[in-house]
């Protein structure tokens, strides 16, 4: 099928602009990668990010636990629109009538194109749930659940708008977005302290927060490594792509280390010049690796 044919409809337009402005705005590692990406891929990407975002939101904005659990309900009822016939929609807003929501349709029209599976949606928002209230983990077994659910999940449906149908390769994807949400954990440490939520496996503070940090980004790295293999099956133009966010994000972990582990002096960020290299570099990488210079991509 061509990429003409997965184009989405002009009434679109709108959830597009929403979707690549909710990226740029909270997301500023990846929208950087994002903008290596063939429009095509870029669009779809959006939406899903955005949807993500949106979940997410719900939860985070939640003034208490019940609110929060009320909005993971809504979340639930919602995928029913999402994947559910379009006599479900209509009766939806028959029953409930409400202003259309550009994101929600957005990502609907994503999950109909790429024929991304509900389970994946569902375990999200399942992710989502593992938020609400206090948060604490006895096992790092028990963090890498709520990883996959919150960002595997996501990396999974990337890995779909582009194409990928290897059950082997998706599994690289899931692991790439685990890695990322395992940066994302140690770069916001504090931040999410301040909400009651101690991500940090509990036997690794045994050590104090720097030692549960580095060897939190110790394992991030091993599962970058695992989702590097996966990025061969990628058209060219995402794998250069996605190895740039990948670089980036990794770096997250480069700047936290030369802190010495000291999450609390503030949110680790990678420059723009440093990320304008790492994107070349990315560039680079994936060119040598389709010419046949490298052996990895």
């Amino acid at each position: 099928m061509s990429t003409a044919a997965l184009a989405p409809p002009p009434a679109a337009a709108e959830g597009r602009v929403l979707a690549w402005r909710i990226l740029r705005h909270h997301a500023k590692s990846f929208s950087w990668a994002a903008r290596l990406l063939p429009a095509w891929c870029r669009r779809d990407a959006a939406a899903i990010y955005a949807w993500c975002r949106r979940c997410d939101d719900a939860v985070d904005h939640a003034p208490h636990p019940a609110a929060a659990a009320n909005a993971v309900a809504r979340l639930r009822a919602e995928l029913d629109v999402i994947f559910g016939p379009d006599d479900v929609i209509d009766k939806s807003r028959q029953a409930e009538p409400r202003p259309r929501d550009p994101v929600l349709e957005g990502f609907r029209d994503v999950v109909r194109r790429r024929r991304i599976p509900r389970l994946w949606a569902e375990d999200l928002v399942a992710g989502m749930a593992m938020d609400v209230g206090r948060v604490r983990y006895d096992s790092y077994a028990d963090l890498l659940v709520y990883c996959y659910r919150v960002a595997g999940t996501v990396g999974l449906m990337m890995a779909r708008v582009m194409g990928v149908t290897d059950a082997c390769a998706l599994r690289r994807a899931a692991k790439l977005g685990m890695a990322m949400q395992l940066t994302n954990i140690c770069r916001d440490v504090a931040e999410d302290a301040a909400r009651d939520r101690v991500y940090l496996p509990t036997p690794l503070l045994d050590g104090g927060t720097p030692y549960a940090v580095s060897v939190l980004l110790r394992r991030a790295d091993l599962l970058y490594r695992s989702g590097d293999r996966g990025l061969a099956a990628l058209p060219a133009g995402c794998a250069a792509a996605i190895r740039a966010a990948r670089l980036i994000y990794a770096d997250i972990g480069r700047v936290i280390a030369a802190r010495n582990f000291d999450v609390s002096s503030g949110r680790a960020i990678v420059s723009r010049p440093r990320k304008l290299l790492l994107s070349l570099r990315a560039l680079a990488e994936t060119a040598a690796w389709r010419l046949g210079w490298s052996g990895r991509p």
